[in-house]
């Protein structure tokens, strides 16, 4: 709301970065309910004074350009404003704001990371299976494949030739992703949407493309699986960033878990919550909590043997495709702590087993 010319054009090219279509009016519109219908309500310098008597709500900010306005804040407070915001300082966090409101943001998904303790350590297979197992159950779910060198978690799945865009499409993204667009883009594969790696030349992907990327994909809610690799670079370091909680899948081994030492070490830098998930078999003395006593890290349970799982991957089946299988079995009562509510049984925060 503004007559300010000036102003109202930065606020439109503000609004169709952030995908969102503005209804702009001068002064408050003649039928109230479209000022407390309105998931964001951005009121000029200019028009703070015609905002007298509005009904009060969230969501309203005053935005301007001149930096010492003298007034600004008794105006914020006459209308309510929870923000006072000055062009162009505060483009991109505006922005940012009204392509949520434009999304409907909810709560954020649950983000969850797997990474191996050493090669070969199963990694790839578990967050395939988490996220199998998560769409199953009807939440959604987005599987983001992190390691260049994997050979493409889409293979896991059986989609390498689903259509859909795949990381070198997103290498140049430096601003923000809309969450919808990034979903519709990828290929759906067993109930979820998979962001993996192409089949051609490899592409670095910088930290700016990961952190819009993946910023993105937590605002559709739902869950969120990252696999990652063991290395830790400046894009990665920004995946670690967002995660909820990590997962390090450790063999029973003891140079397994000399290996995990030096990638938890680095993973630890830059995320708070790492667990480990161990698995057989196991080295004579060892079992599931010596593993989490030696890497120092709370133990999230121990993965089982499963059997069947090559031939189910063999006949097409993705990791954890069976909800019979032990894989599946582990995923579900991980998610079942992951998400219970405070208060309920578990802890909102996934509470290790």
């Amino acid at each position: 709301m503004t007559e300010d010319v000036e102003l109202l054009d930065d606020l439109l090219r503000l609004c169709a970065a952030a995908g969102a279509e503005p209804e702009v009016h001068h002064s408050l519109p003649e039928n109230r309910g479209s000022w407390e219908r309105a998931p964001m309500v951005l009121v000029g310098d200019d028009a703070a004074q015609r905002c007298r008597g509005a009904v009060r709500r969230r969501g309203v900010m005053l935005v301007g350009r001149e930096q010492d306005a003298p007034d600004v804040w008794r105006r914020a407070v006459e209308i309510g404003a929870e923000y006072v915001l000055r062009l162009p300082d505060s483009e991109g966090w505006l922005v940012d704001q009204i392509a949520n409101a434009a999304e409907g943001v909810g709560r954020p998904a649950l983000t969850v990371g797997v990474i191996g303790g050493r090669g070969g350590s199963g990694a790839s297979t578990l967050a395939c299976a988490l996220a199998v197992t998560a769409a199953r159950a009807g939440r959604r779910t987005m599987l983001i494949d992190g390691d260049p060198l994997g050979g493409g978690i889409d293979v896991l799945l059986g989609g390498e030739r689903a259509e859909g865009m795949r990381w070198p499409d997103f290498a140049h993204s430096k601003g923000r992703v809309g969450g919808g667009a990034l979903e519709e883009s990828l290929p759906a594969l067993h109930g979820l949407r998979v962001l993996s790696w192409g089949r051609d030349d490899w592409v670095a992907i910088p930290p700016q493309a990961m952190r819009a990327v993946l910023a993105a994909a937590r605002r559709l809610g739902g869950v969120v699986v990252v696999d990652l690799p063991r290395r830790v670079d400046e894009s990665v370091a920004e995946a670690l960033a967002q995660l909820d909680l990590g997962l390090l899948v450790v063999p029973g081994e003891l140079r397994a878990v000399a290996a995990a030492k030096r990638v938890a070490s680095m993973a630890g830098m830059v995320l708070d919550d790492l667990r480990v998930v161990s698995r057989g078999p196991y080295a004579a003395g060892l079992d599931e909590r010596w593993v989490a006593r030696a890497l120092g890290l709370p133990l999230a349970g121990e993965l089982p043997l499963d059997a069947g799982l090559l031939a189910a991957q063999d006949g097409g089946a993705p990791p954890g495709g069976s909800a019979r299988g032990p894989l599946a079995r582990f995923c579900a009562a991980f998610w079942d702590r992951a998400l219970a509510p405070e208060g309920a049984g578990g802890r909102a925060d996934g509470g290790a087993s």
